[in-house]
C-alpha cells in the first residue's frame, strides 16, 4: 500500500497528513500543501477535490516545494495512488485526429520533444495499450501533466486537457 505525507509549510515544516489511500476532498486534512514526502509507490494529485483540475504525477521521494513537482500553486485537493506496473512494457499510439482518426504513431519509450518524432504538436487521441504514462503540454516534461492509464482517449478532454498541444511524454517507473 502507498504512503504520502502532505506539509503545509516549504521545506517538510508545519501540519503535516500522512495518506495512504485515494482520497477525493483533502481540504479537511490541510488548508494548503507546501512539500511533500512519498514514501512508496506514485500518486496522482490533482489541484480541486474529486480528482479534477491540474493533475501531479509523483514517484517516491522528497518534493521539499511545489515547484519541485511543476505545481501551479499551492493547492492539492485530492489524490489517487498507484502500483507500479509489474509489467516491464509501454506500448501507446497517438493519433492526430479524435476518435483515433490521420496519422497514427506508436511508442514504446519516453518521449522528450513530441514533434520531433510525431511532426506533429496536436494530438487528438490516444489509445494506451500496456503501462503508465504521464503526458507534458510541453517538451522536455514541463508544464501541465497528464496521467494516462491503459484504455481509449477519444478526445483529448477524454484526459483532463482543455487543448490537443501536448510536448513530451514518458511512462512512469520506480527511480
Amino acid at each position: 500500500m502507498g504512503k504520502i505525507i502532505f506539509y503545509e509549510d516549504k521545506n517538510f515544516q508545519g501540519q503535516h497528513y500522512e495518506c495512504s489511500a485515494d482520497c477525493e476532498d483533502l481540504q479537511s486534512h490541510f488548508s494548503r500543501c507546501n512539500s511533500i514526502r512519498v514514501d512508496s509507490d506514485f500518486w496522482v494529485l490533482y489541484e480541486k477535490p474529486n480528482y479534477m483540475g491540474y493533475q501531479y504525477v509523483l514517484t517516491r521521494g522528497e518534493y521539499p516545494d511545489y515547484q519541485r513537482w511543476m505545481g501551479y500553486n499551492d493547492s492539492i485537493r485530492s489524490c489517487r495512488t498507484y502500483n507500479y506496473s509489474s509489467s516491464s512494457s509501454y506500448k501507446m499510439r497517438l493519433y492526430e485526429r479524435p476518435d483515433f482518426g490521420g496519422q497514427m504513431m506508436e511508442f514504446m519509450d519516453d518521449c522528450p520533444s513530441v514533434y520531433d518524432r510525431f511532426h506533429h504538436r496536436d494530438i487528438h487521441s490516444c489509445n494506451v495499450m500496456d503501462g503508465y504514462w504521464t503526458m507534458y503540454d510541453q517538451p522536455n516534461y514541463r508544464g501541465r501533466q497528464y496521467f494516462m492509464r491503459p484504455g481509449e482517449y477519444r478526445r483529448f478532454s477524454d484526459w483532463g486537457a482543455t487543448c490537443p498541444s501536448i510536448g513530451s511524454f514518458r511512462h512512469v517507473r520506480e527511480f
